[in-house]
């Protein structure tokens, strides 16, 4: 990897510290945490004591300063909450950042501050400053601060408890590995590093547990289904029974908050500052997807079911713990494309500098290590972003998994950045493969992960010199914010990209060009099913909180949403719901990923116009167009300014319906 060679030329804005990351123990943390807290009260109070007309410099400027360090201080508790070692720090992470949001809640709801920012009179600044004043007015309505003194306190108490139920609804997830054991010759057909991997225990058994890295491949490479099936019982039924009571408060919680603030459900409430719109735009979305993919889904079921029938004669319908398996045999028999192969090409070392090599040629940026910095776990690795001499920010990787880290992948904001104040600092939180365990190979889906994720951090990086923290991430559309990513992964998907970097571990030899070849088309295999699982999660989401929740029984409605997309095979006995992690952080906007992904494929078009999908020109443009405002502007008028008309379904249609027939 590239190591620092010479000290970048002296910044204007600052690579500040992050005062909470890097705690020597829970003590530090939640002295420095209380500290940062005091300082963003000491910061609102001054705000107030200002009487008579407002300037920006005296009223924007302060609070926008204070919006940073709350920011901060939610941003880094959070992360700390998900990914360090130590139980006492995650713990003491977890108190200061139910703190900070309660902070928030009361920032929000502050009346005289909402008052003082209506007399604010902007209608000679620029566009941008605004559009930012725009979103804090709006904001402050919807947070419902122009209702009366006794509304607004019960809006307090009821944020106050979604925070500390949704806290609770993580942690029983994280929390909650479970392990399975099985004999040696269970693992058939599974990858022959991946049995290596898990040696029997001395009671002669293989522990395999619901971590991803462990329990994915058993679901698309196990030859035998009741070993399929026993793992992902335990997969789905993570979290149960504790989360059902704790995930029927939060949808109480959340619905009480809406009919609190005037809107019929939290669904409708929760999309008004979205692109969508309205609840009722979510389920047209939704229909029109369904549409889009009911003919080709259904064809994806009859061909795996007709797989299915070569080993069971007579086999009327696919199983949940079917799919992912049958989709793979298909790839390999039908296709010639079996996705084991790819793994020995994808060790995690080369996939990173791959990617790396990638996004530098992209966007004319290159990536220098630091060392010598504290960091929350040895495993972190460390880089400064830069653009010539000019350094953009820094980012921190935490790839591989571990007893009490967040689970899933992610990318999270731990310094906004705002020009002449702070550089972005950003970080992943991923669980691929370890290379001090292995060869570290990855699956083809690990690589795709790993470059949507890199995606958002570099969203970050780029969109870091704004003017207004409205104006950052913090205020892009939520249904939006995903397409970026999303499009990072069409490269993974280009044959001469992917021979760029995925070479055999132990030959260095690129993968085979004929074997990459398939790979597109294989990978449509399935393509319309998985669409409908996808909807089967967005109406699942949409449907907990779009009606009034006394009657609601969250395992009857999974179950019920299941009946509707019969394509989609249910594992009855479990409860999925009590570990979709997006029922909390995304409530009602599960829809978001599709709609999305609708997005990043028109923005991809651009690049296939061009002289090829590796185009700096393309790149830079995207990069100033789409990155680098953050939300500067709405969504659909960067999208227009990049494309040069509005967001179209025919490039996700494309794709979704003929791609690979």
């Amino acid at each position: 990897m590239p190591t620092t060679t010479r000290a970048p030329k002296p910044q204007t804005t600052p690579l500040t510290s992050p005062r909470y990351l890097f705690p020597a123990n829970a003590d530090v943390l939640g002295q420095e945490a209380r500290a940062g807290l005091e300082g963003c009260r000491d910061r609102l109070e001054q705000l107030l004591t200002i009487v008579g007309p407002r300037t920006l410099k005296d009223l924007l400027v302060p609070y926008d300063r204070l919006l940073l360090e709350l920011s901060d201080l939610l941003g880094q508790t959070k992360f700390l909450f998900d990914v360090h070692p130590d139980a006492a720090v995650r713990a003491t992470a977890d108190k200061w950042y139910q703190e900070a949001e309660r902070f928030a809640t009361d920032l929000a709801l502050n009346r005289p501050l909402y008052d003082a920012f209506v007399t604010l009179d902007v209608s000679q600044e620029d566009p941008e400053t605004k559009y930012a004043v725009h979103k804090i007015l709006r904001d402050f309505r919807l947070a419902g601060v122009d209702q009366d003194e006794a509304t607004r306190a019960r809006i307090k108490e009821l944020r106050d408890e979604i925070i500390a139920i949704g806290q609770e609804f993580d942690r029983t997830i994280r929390e909650d590995v479970r392990s399975v054991p099985f004999d040696p010759e269970d693992l058939a057909g599974l990858p022959e590093d991946y049995v290596k991997a898990h040696p029997p225990g001395p009671d002669g058994k293989v522990a395999i547990t619901t971590q991803y890295p462990d329990a994915l491949p058993v679901f698309r490479y196990a030859k035998d289904p009741e070993v399929r099936r026993r793992l992902q019982r335990e997969y789905l039924n993570r979290g149960h029974p504790a989360n059902e009571g704790t995930l029927t408060r939060l949808i109480e919680a959340r619905n009480d908050l809406a009919r609190l603030l005037g809107y019929p459900s939290f669904a409708d409430y929760v999309v008004q500052d979205k692109m969508v719109g309205s609840a009722r735009a979510i389920e047209d979305f939704l229909k029109q997807v369904r549409a889009a993919s009911e003919e080709r889904a259904k064809e994806d079921a009859e061909r795996l079911l007709a797989r299915k029938r070569r080993d069971v004669p007579g086999a009327m319908s696919l199983e949940a713990w079917d799919t992912n398996y049958y989709s793979e045999l298909v790839r390999a028999e039908d296709f010639a494309f079996d996705s084991k192969l790819l793994r020995p090409y994808f060790p995690f070392p080369k996939v990173r500098e791959g990617l790396f090599a990638l996004t530098r040629e992209l966007f004319g940026v290159r990536y220098e290590r630091v060392t010598g910095v504290p960091v929350w776990h040895p495993s972190v690795d460390v880089y400064d972003v830069f653009d010539g001499p000019k350094r953009l920010g820094r980012f921190y990787l935490d790839l591989h998994p571990r007893k009490d880290k967040y689970t899933h992948a992610a990318a999270s904001i731990l310094i906004r950045g705002i020009r002449g104040a702070s550089l972005p600092q950003a970080a992943l939180m991923c669980n691929f493969p370890d290379p001090k365990e292995g060869p570290a190979l990855m699956e083809y889906l690990d690589v795709e992960t790993f470059f949507h994720e890199f995606g958002h951090l570099l969203h970050a990086i780029f969109a870091g010199d704004g003017r207004w923290v409205k104006n950052t991430d913090d205020g892009i559309e939520w249904d939006f914010i995903e397409a970026p990513s999303q499009m990072l992964e069409e490269w993974v998907r280009d044959p001469d990209v992917l021979r760029r970097f995925a070479h055999h571990h132990e030959t260095g030899e690129p993968v085979p060009a004929e074997f990459v070849a398939k790979l597109k088309r294989a990978d449509a295999v399935a393509r319309g099913l998985d669409t409908q699982r996808q909807l089967v999660l967005g109406t699942l989401s949409l449907g907990y909180y779009n009606r009034d929740p006394k009657d609601l029984d969250p395992t009857a409605f999974l179950e019920d949403t299941y009946r509707q997309f019969p394509l989609v095979p249910f594992h009855r006995g479990t409860h999925f719901q009590c570990n979709f992690g997006h029922l909390n952080g995304y409530s009602a906007i599960y829809y978001t990923y599709m709609w999305s992904l609708v997005i990043a494929k028109d923005l991809f078009s651009k690049f296939q116009e061009g002289k090829g999908i590796v185009d700096p020109a393309v790149a830079r443009r995207y990069r100033e167009t789409i990155l680098a405002p953050g939300s500067a502007k709405p969504a659909a008028r960067l999208i227009e300014e990049f494309l040069g008309r509005p967001f179209a379904f025919d490039a996700f249609e494309e794709w979704l319906t003929k791609e690979g027939r």
